[in-house]
């Protein structure tokens, strides 16, 4: 059984990364490094694993609709933080949609309570400390979808520097210290009378063909901002282009690169950089069997930024698509405004609920509120209608099925880490070695 297990997890690895394991062997090597370490980073880069399990298991709460809404897809206790939002407000919420799609809606929560559960086991809390935290994050977000119900104008609720507390208030008043100037600094220097990247490691230059490819790929990609979130021509001069590499555990193997563009007037201290990243096959596409679903998307770019302005109240004006060698790439922000949780400086109960319960908030408001200029026609109705009218009256038994999952999947997940931990050293993982 072990070994089919082994064998179970090799194959889904291999499905899903054999394409760019084979492009890039030393990212991969990089990234199952990263993964080896410990239960919760083989979680973060194994999501095509969980999606293999979740697809086989019978899900009550999903029916036509509830089967079938945005979803993040790989939501973990990582993939939260804080950005800049379209209207200008410091937001923290959900911040990664790499992997989203439209799904189970129980999946992102499913996915997020597991992540929990690991995490807190490694922090030596006990499995009755576990329930609770799981519960509370579970009660929180059918708090939240129930008060979109009765609100006419959704994007009121988020968490900001007004609303949040305790650590994602922290989080936030970090945030707000940093300026764009700093990220310039690091990034760049002023050559001459203009400002170019700097070269360091992780950074390459292009020949003037690549350039040539990159630059065009960036006009077309312009055409896909809506209208209303457009800034004068002046602010899309682009000034460099580089190739990038050292992405994390998610995005191994994805060759992306970095464009300075003018922003919004030609003085040197407000330049942007931007982001041009190959989109990764999202992680729940693969078991989702709708085809109205996958045609929807021209490509994976297209896929991401769709997603976005799906998932987010005001999405980065800056987002788009475009591609690259008929390669669907997503283009958005490098923000200076990033800012993490300190997940290491939370280590009491009480300390973890008071984020948690917020957490659990923030899932609920990327399900229900979508940015108004979200071009998506794939659900049409409204998604806070459609959960809290399946879950009527059965909130504890939904609660229950959350926390038994997060609890027992964690199990599965410290077993299966242990089973990759071999798999790799021992050179079982086709298209990668350890050594």
């Amino acid at each position: 059984m072990a070994d089919a297990r082994e064998s179970f997890i090799v194959e889904c690895l291999e499905d899903a990364f054999s394409d760019l394991m084979q492009a890039d062997p030393d990212a991969f090597r990089t990234k199952f490094r990263k993964m080896a370490a410990e239960p919760f980073a083989f979680y973060r880069g194994s999501a095509c694993v969980f999606y293999a399990d979740v697809a086989d298991r019978e899900d009550r709460w999903a029916d036509e609709r509830t089967g079938r809404v945005w979803i993040q897809g790989d939501l973990h206790a990582e993939n939260f933080g804080t950005y800049m939002d379209g209207s200008g407000m410091l937001i923290f919420d959900v911040n990664d949609f790499d992997e989203a799609f439209v799904g189970h809606f129980t999946w992102d929560l499913q996915r997020f309570a597991a992540s929990v559960a690991l995490m807190c086991w490694q922090k030596a809390l006990s499995d009755s400390v576990i329930r609770d935290l799981i519960a509370a994050f579970t009660r929180s977000y059918l708090d939240q979808v129930a008060w979109f119900r009765q609100t006419e104008d959704d994007s009121t609720f988020s968490l900001n520097l007004d609303t949040a507390r305790g650590a994602v208030l922290a989080a936030l008043q970090d945030a707000r210290l940093s300026t764009r100037y700093e990220l310039l600094h690091r990034t760049t220097h002023v050559d001459g009378a203009d400002r170019r990247f700097r070269e360091f490691s992780g950074v390459r230059r292009l020949d003037e063909a690549e350039y040539d490819k990159v630059n065009a790929a960036f006009a077309a990609y312009q055409e896909t901002i809506p209208k209303s979130k457009k800034f004068r021509e002046i602010a899309y001069d682009v000034k460099d282009i580089v190739g990038r590499t050292g992405f994390g555990i998610g995005s191994a193997g994805l060759p992306s690169y970095n464009v300075l563009i003018e922003g919004f007037n030609q003085a040197l201290d407000n330049d942007i950089v931007l982001s041009m990243k190959q989109a990764n096959v999202a992680a729940p596409s693969r078991v989702v069997d709708d085809e109205a679903v996958h045609k929807y998307f021209k490509h994976h770019g297209h896929r991401t930024a769709v997603s976005q302005r799906a998932l987010q109240a005001h999405a980065d004006p800056l987002l788009g698509y475009t591609e690259v060698d008929g390669i669907g790439y997503v283009v958005a922000e490098l923000s200076p405004y990033e800012s993490d949780l300190d997940w290491s400086e939370l280590t009491e109960p009480d300390e973890l609920t008071e984020v948690i319960e917020q957490l659990g908030r923030a899932v609920a408001k990327v399900h229900c509120v979508g940015d108004a200029d979200s071009d998506q026609e794939l659900v049409g109705f409204q998604t806070e209608d459609a959960i809290a009218e399946l879950i009527g009256d059965r909130a504890d038994e939904f609660v229950d099925d959350i926390v038994e999952f997060g609890l027992d999947y964690a199990k599965t997940v410290r077993e299966d880490h242990r089973h990759f931990v071999e798999a790799f050293r021992e050179g079982r993982i086709r298209g990668v070695t350890s050594a």
